[in-house]
């Protein structure tokens, strides 16, 4: 008698969890190789990210009417987004440190219920100053959010397939930008311009529903736990700071090249993100349910990419994936601002591609910074590199909303091409980290 195993036999393995599983390359083994408990830490981290998405982008669906509301120019409605996002850079990293010392599941949890709660509360706001508090406030759930459910997520996932599995946790941004666009479209066809903005952010009550269910069902990945408990440097920025020696590489020449790099693609992606919107109804002159419409192909080209672009990190490689849609993007940002005048239907094509690469540049972020650092201070590090590049690439929005008066809002956006060069200059200084195992 034959002892060779059955051929499905000589896929399998066990799951951090400690279920048995079957590894393929079918276009969802990456979701069958999370287990269980990973697939209810994946549900998490997706809608979590959805719905922080849904809540930023009620603010640039809303910037105009806000603008005529409280009689704003171009600058002060820009510092919105600046202001959002240099706050976010101290929620991500407050929330990456709290992670690795209290747990992922119970920093995800917190970083919801802030930006649920502030957002609301924008939604009360009696002047500028007010709502411009309020929308900080709301940068520290924000900005804390994307990094833990993405650790949370990794740290499930397998080496093979991290890049996909956390480039379909990023799709969930498209996801909450397209509900978004859903729901601005209906409150402004049927609501005054006075009301239909404080409505928008009254609804970013949702993510509550979220946390409820969270608490119940999420769990840290055992393996992860164990490995960042035994540390006791865990949660340390100075351990993240520290330069190498003959004892010990050292963090400190990850962190500043891994900061540049979030520094150049999301100062181009917030920069798109912000203007957009408004470019489209003041510069092209389309209607709410035009711009919803152009807005369409835009978030359906985004989805895609973040799902395409996870399925090209892991065969490219982490490097190589950033580098050609850190060049894609630039030339797609430029060819949508010199549309000329009239040429409407070009602008609808040219959406998907910009959407997609400007997309699918994100979706390596997850699985790279996540092995970039060790487990002790994988949430230090993430958190603090990613949301310092959402501070510092957020003078890319207000730059172009100063410079909108003169320049108009469509020749001040080609700024957001810089950001990607400076992207593509950071991955010289950082090593690629496909096939990684994380603990």
């Amino acid at each position: 008698m034959s002892t060779t195993p059955p051929p499905q036999a000589l896929n399998t393995g066990t799951h951090p969890d400690g279920d048995e599983l079957t590894v393929d390359d079918g276009a969802l083994a990456w979701l069958r190789a999370l287990g269980p408990n990973g697939r209810r830490a994946f549900a998490g981290a997706f809608g979590g990210y959805a719905l922080d998405s849904y809540d930023y982008f009620t603010l640039p669906l809303s910037m105009v009417a806000l603008a005529a509301y409280f009689g704003l120019d171009s600058g002060q409605t820009g510092l919105f987004t600046t202001v959002t996002l240099v706050v976010s850079a101290v929620g991500g990293a407050v929330a990456g440190v709290f992670a690795d010392r209290v747990g992922r599941v119970k920093a995800l949890m917190i970083t919801v219920i802030t930006y649920a709660v502030f957002t609301v509360a924008c939604g009360f706001a009696p002047n500028y100053e007010t709502l411009l508090v309020f929308r900080a406030l709301q940068g520290l759930g924000f900005g804390g959010e994307w990094a833990v459910g993405a650790i949370l997520v990794a740290e499930y996932a397998s080496a093979k397939h991290r890049g996909r599995t956390l480039g379909a946790v990023q799709s969930s941004w498209a996801v909450g930008w397209a509900l978004a666009a859903v729901v601005y479209t209906l409150v402004f066809s049927f609501l005054g311009d006075d009301l239909a903005w404080r409505v928008m952010f009254w609804t970013g009550a949702l993510p509550a529903l979220l946390v409820l269910w969270v608490r119940r069902r999420v769990n840290d990945a055992p393996e992860a736990t164990a490995a960042r408990e035994q540390n006791p440097q865990k949660g340390s920025f100075a351990a993240i700071f520290k330069p190498a020696t003959a004892e010990s590489p050292g963090l400190l020449r990850t962190t500043v090249f891994a900061g540049l790099l979030s520094t150049g693609v999301q100062g181009g992606y917030y920069t798109l993100a912000t203007w957009v919107p408004t470019y489209l109804k003041t510069e092209r002159g389309l209607s709410v349910v035009g711009t919803g419409g152009y807005l369409t192909f835009l978030i359906s080209g985004a989805f895609l990419g973040y799902l395409t672009g996870g399925y090209l990190t892991d065969v490219l490689g982490r490097k190589r994936n950033i580098w050609l849609f850190a060049l894609l993007s630039a030339i797609c940002i430029l060819a949508y601002t010199h549309i000329p005048s009239g040429a409407n239907t070009l602008l609808l094509v040219l959406g998907f591609p910009l959407g997609f690469c400007m997309s699918a540049i994100f979706s390596g972020f997850g699985s790279y910074l996540s092995e970039l650092y060790p487990t002790a201070v994988r949430g230090t590090g993430q958190g603090f590199t990613y949301n310092t590049g959402r501070a510092v690439g957020a003078v890319f929005p207000t730059l172009v909303g100063f410079l909108a008066d003169s320049w108009g809002v469509g020749g001040a956006l080609v700024f957001g091409a810089i950001g990607y060069g400076i992207a593509a200059l950071a991955l010289f200084g950082l090593p690629e980290t496909r096939g990684k195992e994380l603990a």
